[in-house]
């Protein structure tokens, strides 16, 4: 059965978001203080992890680093506030997905569901990718650079995959949060921008003139191959 942990001061919200992910076949945890929430974490060890923003005893923002410190385990951010700064703080701080409050249901469900398919999707016939320095395991989930292993989050991952298995072709936003969140482009979404950004400063990649990850204006990104590279799988 698949384990789902609320870390979420409103203890009535808690309960309803528990009881309908138990009504849909999940064994639900729940804490209500965000200095409860990695051993909460570490006793009922979650498939996925829903993170109020707002908790008293540890911020939301403290405790998905906590985690991040030690599980790639998908964490979606719940916020009440509809601030861009909230969302990239989320993301920044290692979160994979985030809903505003209040959220409908169904569409929290879906989101839990999209991050579970990304977390345990069978592998793609090809499982690694080495381009110079650069290297990609998806079976391992790894990435190195040189000799260097390089720490990502499991949205930064698939991101770099989806970029680097495509390398040389433009892939828009849409095809981009279709890859790593199943969903489409609403025109607003700042998440895939965030995620770039991060992935240029931990691959040594200058934002200012990024060689690596390009930005074609108008169109979305480019993983590009340095001279003399091929993506060799």
């Amino acid at each position: 059965m698949t384990k789902a942990l609320i870390v979420e001061d409103d203890v009535k919200l808690s309960r309803l978001i528990a009881q309908f992910l138990e009504s849909h076949g999940f064994e639900v945890a729940q804490a209500w203080r965000g200095d409860q929430a990695v051993d909460a974490f570490v006793q009922a060890q979650p498939d996925v992890v829903l993170l109020d923003l707002m908790l008293p005893g540890r911020d939301g923002l403290q405790v998905c680093r906590d985690l991040r410190a030690f599980s790639a385990t998908p964490i979606l951010m719940l916020t009440a506030r509809e601030d861009d700064l909230d969302q990239i703080l989320g993301l920044e701080s290692g979160a994979d997905d985030y809903v505003i409050k209040p959220v409908e249901p169904r569409v929290l469900l879906a989101r839990v569901r999209a991050l579970l398919r990304r977390q345990t999707s069978a592998p793609e016939t090809r499982t690694r990718l080495v381009f110079g320095r650069l290297q990609i395991d998806r079976s391992a989930r790894s990435v190195h650079l040189g000799d260097a292993e390089v720490d990502l989050t499991t949205m930064e991952f698939e991101m770099l995959w989806a970029l680097a298995s495509h390398a040389g072709q433009v892939l828009t936003r849409d095809d981009l949060l279709n890859a790593v969140r199943g969903i489409e482009f609403n025109g607003l979404d700042r998440s895939v921008d965030v995620c770039v950004s991060k992935l240029r400063r931990k691959l040594d990649d200058d934002p200012r003139d990024p060689l690596r990850i390009k930005t074609v204006w108008g169109k979305g990104y480019l993983f590009s191959l340095l001279e003399g590279e091929s993506n060799l799988a």
